[in-house]
């Protein structure tokens, strides 16, 4: 046994030698007789080995083709693709729907807080109305008691207000339009002003503009807003938040304070919403404005 190993490690040595001065002598430019030589015999030497592991894997190439041509392995991979998207799309909904009622839970309690009657509705599609610059069709109408001058919420507060409804589906005035205007009262000071959307001439770039009557109110930023109310809760009812004071300026001649606003809702998001279609008993004030941050959180 100790003869045989040993002649074994001999052999392979020699071997080892050998192939590295192929390696040497192959490398060379131009053609050698002797290398040729020895190249042609370790083909007549090797060409049986490499052919029998091509006989050995042939059965599983042939087994793949046969898998990947069979009659029916074509429809049942498209089964399959079909089947994994169906769950992909399940996947997706399950999540939009998760994402839904979480909207509506903080839509409802917005409106528990401040003691209003909603309408929960989905904000379909983003549109262009006649004469507005943004708007949102909603998928409920009058069949739900839906009617024009209505406030519209979500969980953070203000949207806009219904500027038409049909049937089963209503367009919303969102408050960033331009040519939208709500009475607004600073939780603080309770001072009053308008809270326009856009820009105001001579105040800040903004999505909303608060024009603040009192030139000598306090204000600053980190200020909240609410709605100041309308006349029998038409078109806004009070105390829907609207949103916080980034930057205050006077304009020159000015007979205002203007500020930019930064809103209370992501318009830029919208899914969930509801249509107050009856206002509080009592005005609720501040109380449905969140929890204030502490001072370091402020902007």
């Amino acid at each position: 046994m100790f003869r045989d190993s040993r002649r074994s490690r001999v052999l392979l040595a020699a071997l080892v030698a050998v192939a590295v001065a192929l390696l040497v002598l192959d490398a060379r430019p131009g053609t050698n007789p002797v290398t040729s030589a020895v190249r042609t015999g370790g083909e007549a030497v090797f060409a049986p080995a490499a052919a029998g592991v091509g006989w050995a894997a042939a059965p599983v190439a042939g087994l793949y083709e046969g898998l990947s041509r069979g009659s029916g392995s074509a429809e049942r991979i498209a089964e399959l693709e079909q089947a994994n998207a169906e769950l992909e799309e399940d996947l997706r909904a399950a999540r939009i729907d998760k994402e839904r009622a979480e909207q509506l839970d903080e839509m409802l309690g917005l409106a528990g807080l401040g003691g209003y009657e909603v309408v929960p509705a989905q904000a379909v599609t983003r549109v262009t109305a006649r004469g507005y610059a943004d708007t949102v069709t909603i998928d409920t109408g009058t069949d739900s008691g839906v009617r024009p001058d209505m406030t519209v919420v979500n969980g953070s507060g203000l949207v806009g207000k219904v500027i038409e409804a049909g049937p089963g589906t209503a367009t919303v005035m969102l408050a960033t339009d331009v040519n939208s205007a709500v009475g607004a009262r600073l939780e603080a000071t309770r001072k009053i002003g308008v809270v326009r959307g856009g820009t105001a001439p001579g105040g800040p770039d903004a999505e909303m503009t608060l024009e603040l009557f009192d030139l000598q109110a306090p204000v600053e930023a980190g200020d909240r807003l609410v709605t100041l109310g309308s006349h029998e809760g038409a078109p806004f009812v009070p105390g829907v938040p609207i949103g916080t004071v980034e930057k205050v300026q006077v304009a020159p001649g000015a007979l205002s304070r203007l500020a930019r606003i930064a809103p209370a809702v992501d318009f830029s998001s919208l899914d969930v919403v509801g249509v107050v279609v009856r206002g509080p008993e009592e005005d609720p004030r501040d109380s449905v404005l969140p929890p204030r941050p502490d001072k370091g959180e402020r902007s």
